[in-house]
This record gives C-alpha cells, sequence and structure tokens, in this order.
C-alpha cells in the first residue's frame, strides 16, 4: 500500500511518484491536483492504474494524471502518456472505449435573457431532433458505403455534403478528420452499430446544454473567440456511440493475443498495447483514427439538427462553431523532448488538447490567444472555456476534460433520487429534458468533482488559462 506521503510536492498543483517506486516504472508518475484533492483520488484506483500506466514501453518523461482523475479501463481516466512513435506502443486502454469523446461549443449573437420566454420550446425542439439515450438512433439508417465515407472524411465529408458550414471545418480539431483512418479495418459489427447514430447523443454523462455566458475572466481572448458576458451558447458532449465502443473491444482482443508475440510485459491486461511501428499497431491507429472521425462526424450531425431547432424558434441569427475538441484519443505530434524534436503518440484519455499562442494547428483567427479549451462540468454545474498556454509544454499541451467522477453510477443510483435532482434544477430555473430519470440521477451533481476546483487547477498549474465560465439554462439527457 502507499499513499500520499510517498509523492514528491513539485509544486502547489503538481505531485511525483518516482520512477524507482516500483522495479518496473519506466518513468515517474504524476499528478495535478491539489492537496486536498490528491486525497480523494486515492479513494478509488486511479493511483495504482497510473503506475501501471508508467510501465509502458517507450513512455517519455512522466505518465500523467489530470486533477478530475478517476479510475478507468487500463489507464486512469484523466491519464495523459506520451510514447515514442519509433520504438513505443499504442494501447487502446489508453484512449477509452468512446473514441473521440469531445465537446464542441456553438455561439448565437443572443442574450440570454432574450431566450428566456422560448426556452421550454427551444429544448423540446432540440429533443425532438436530436435522439437521445442507450442505443437510441435515427430512423434512417445509412448504408455500409456512406458509413465507410464518413469513417475516412470524417465532419468534413458531412459538411461537403451539406450538414454545415465551411467555419464547422476550420473550428475542429484536425479540422474534424484523421487522415490516418482506413474504413476497411473497422469491423461490419462496428460499423452495423453506427448505421443510425450518426446525429444522436447517447447516453451517461453525454449530455446538450443551452448555456449562458456567466463570467468573463480574459476580455481580449474572449473577444477573439467571440465570447461575451450573458451570451446564449449551446454546448454538445458527445463520442462515438456504439461504433466507436465495438471499435475498441475488437482492437483489444486483437492486440491482448498479439502482445506475447512481441514480448511485452504489462502488470494489467487492460493495458494491452503492441508497438506502433507494428502491424497491428497501425491497423488499431487507422481503426482508431475512423472512429475519432464517426464522432466528429456525429457531432457535426447534431449541429446541423441543433440550427434547424434553433431556426424554427428563432426568425434571426444562426449558431457559428467556436471550437470542437476531442478527450479520448492518441495522436501522434511533434514535441520537444530534452531539446530535441520527437515524433511521440500521445494517448490522452479524458484529457482536452490545449496548444498554446502561435502553433501551427490553431486556426488562424485563434493563432495569437491560443487553442480554445472546453471543459464541460456535471450536470447542472458550470462549464469553462479556456485556453491554451505555453505553460502546458509539461503535459503535452493537454489540460483536464470534465469534472470527473467521485462516486459510480452505480452507487448513484442506489443513493440519488433522479426526481429530486430535477426538482432542484428546476427550481434553480433551468429546464430539463430526459427520457429516463435513472440517467438524471447517474450524473447528479453530488457524484461529481467539484468543476470550479479542476479548472482551478489547471488554470493555476499553467495548463489552460480561464477565460469564461458559462453556466446552464436548459439541459437535454439521454437516458
Amino acid at each position: 500500500m502507499f499513499g500520499i506521503n510517498n509523492f514528491k510536492k513539485i509544486s502547489e498543483w503538481v505531485w511525483e511518484l518516482p520512477s524507482n517506486f516500483r522495479a518496473d516504472m519506466e518513468v515517474p508518475a504524476r499528478v495535478y491536483a491539489s492537496e486536498k484533492m490528491l486525497e480523494d483520488i486515492f479513494r478509488d484506483e486511479s493511483i495504482p492504474q497510473l503506475v501501471n500506466t508508467a510501465t509502458l514501453p517507450g513512455l517519455v518523461k512522466y505518465a500523467l494524471v489530470m486533477p478530475d482523475a478517476h479510475e478507468g479501463y487500463g489507464f486512469p481516466i484523466g491519464g495523459v502518456a506520451a510514447i515514442r512513435a519509433s520504438d513505443g506502443v499504442i494501447s487502446p486502454g489508453g484512449i477509452g472505449f468512446d473514441q473521440n469523446c469531445g465537446v464542441r461549443v456553438l455561439l448565437s449573437d443572443y442574450q440570454a435573457a432574450e431566450l428566456k420566454p422560448y426556452l421550454e420550446k427551444l429544448a423540446d425542439k432540440i429533443q425532438k431532433e436530436v435522439p437521445s439515450g442507450l442505443g437510441k438512433g435515427r430512423q434512417v439508417k445509412l448504408s455500409i458505403e456512406q458509413i465507410d465515407k464518413i469513417l475516412e472524411g470524417g465532419s468534413k465529408h458531412l459538411v461537403e455534403q451539406g450538414y454545415g458550414e465551411a467555419g464547422d471545418i476550420e473550428y475542429c480539431e484536425s479540422n474534424g478528420c484523421m487522415r490516418q483512418a482506413q474504413a476497411a479495418v473497422v469491423s461490419d459489427k462496428a460499423k452495423m452499430r453506427g448505421r443510425d447514430q450518426v446525429g444522436t447523443l447517447g447516453s451517461g454523462n453525454h449530455f446538450l446544454e443551452v448555456q449562458k455566458v456567466e463570467e468573463i475572466f480574459d476580455e481580449k481572448v474572449a473577444q477573439t473567440f467571440g465570447l461575451f458576458a450573458g451570451q446564449a451558447v449551446v454546448m454538445v458532449h458527445t463520442g462515438s456511440r456504439g461504433l466507436g465502443h465495438q471499435n475498441c473491444t475488437d482492437y483489444l482482443q486483437l492486440l491482448d493475443k498479439a502482445a506475447s508475440q512481441y514480448g511485452i510485459k504489462i502488470p494489467d491486461r487492460e493495458l494491452a498495447c503492441v508497438p506502433f511501428s507494428s502491424p497491428e499497431g497501425q491497423r488499431f491507429f487507422s481503426a482508431m483514427a475512423a472512429g475519432a472521425n464517426y464522432a466528429w462526424a456525429n457531432r457535426q450531425m447534431i449541429t446541423h439538427h441543433i440550427r434547424k431547432a434553433w431556426q424554427t424558434v428563432f426568425s434571426k441569427g444562426n449558431l457559428s462553431l467556436l471550437y470542437d475538441v476531442a478527450h479520448n484519443i492518441a495522436k501522434v505530434e511533434t514535441h520537444e523532448v530534452d531539446g530535441q524534436k520527437m515524433e511521440l503518440v500521445v494517448h490522452r484519455k479524458g484529457a482536452t488538447r490545449a496548444l498554446p499562442a502561435g502553433h501551427p494547428e490553431i486556426p488562424t483567427k485563434h493563432k495569437q490567444v491560443g487553442q480554445p479549451v472546453l471543459i464541460p462540468g456535471s450536470m447542472g454545474t458550470a462549464s469553462y472555456i479556456l485556453v491554451g498556454s505555453k505553460g502546458g509544454r509539461e503535459s503535452w499541451y493537454s489540460t483536464a476534460h470534465g469534472a470527473g467522477r467521485t462516486m459510480s453510477r452505480h452507487a448513484a443510483i442506489k443513493s440519488i433520487s433522479g426526481q429530486q435532482i430535477v426538482k432542484d434544477l428546476q427550481a434553480l430555473g433551468i429546464v430539463v429534458k430526459c427520457h429516463n430519470l435513472r440517467g438524471i440521477a447517474e450524473e447528479a451533481p453530488q457524484a461529481y468533482k467539484n468543476i470550479d476546483e479542476v479548472v482551478e487547477v489547471v488554470h493555476k498549474a499553467g495548463l489552460s488559462r480561464r477565460v469564461a465560465k458559462l453556466v446552464p439554462l436548459a439541459v437535454i439527457k439521454g437516458e
């Protein structure tokens, strides 16, 4: 057993477990957290999972976890690992079952106060346009040929088909398409699960919210992003649905069998991995990229239907995309390691990319300030817009992705009343749309960490800087 006393305090917000803590660790394990939050993280298996992650071949510098850390499959959720592309591995457990689960924010020209008389109607229209819930799909099923085009073309393909506008590509991470994707390496079973789910929200912690810009922390950056105090915005949080889950399941089985051929020893089967450069590693990376493209297409189609709903309620104005970020993904990136540029496979599982000003992958509009960073809160609480910072260099320009659970879904259902949560939110003037109260209980604010504390850590640690605080006006949930 070990605890907080085993960690060295690097700063007020960074804690490190040295690589000599366990003989099989390749690198130290680092946690971004306040002292109080670090103690809370020890309540589940997050830290043991982080230590296991630190054993992966090819890891550079450290295995990291963000302040929203909680127990996951293989990696802890909130985990970040940069692994050499030349001789390191790739691990599905370092990405997650919901490949490219992510967030996008749409901006309106309206003050939130102008929406108030129409909020109930707007929420009803959005809920009708965007199916939500476990396994819920659209009435029209796409052909396998259409799915293949989405897997290789992502949101860009949908925009070209008329389901969006040019800005939807420009203001999306990777322009909404990973070029390494190959539809041929995604199983037929995964494709079948995805045929009716393009443009659907799903269940669990996925949500769609109409929000208000409650507070601006950085006027200059906010202005660049197109944000103003009191503004009405829409946030979408979802991923690759059943297709991504099946895709991850398929490759976990394949890589688990293949790992022994390469003599890789891991302390936990959930960390199944193969050399990135191996045929199996390249195949998985291409399949994961296809799953990521599906997720971007899903959020793009949801955007199309939100705009339809918006235009039936309001006679003027449209919704423009601020940005779309992934927080379950692996990407090949070039970073400086000990003074030398190196190609790394950066695994982010429940962690958001946060590029600083001047980075070549940032849209021209944001070049001078940095990449927009979107961190959603738990249901009924605040969400945040931040901006990437040069201080994030130590974390491979990564930051937190949300509030992070403190209670399992099963425990939440047993101890929290979904009906009471709805009443509490309505008492705060928040419109709630949900098909099943079980889903409300699972995602109750009490089941999550305090989002304000999570954001304070990443802000003060320099991983990303606060720009604006958002509060919910209407919540559309899955199951």
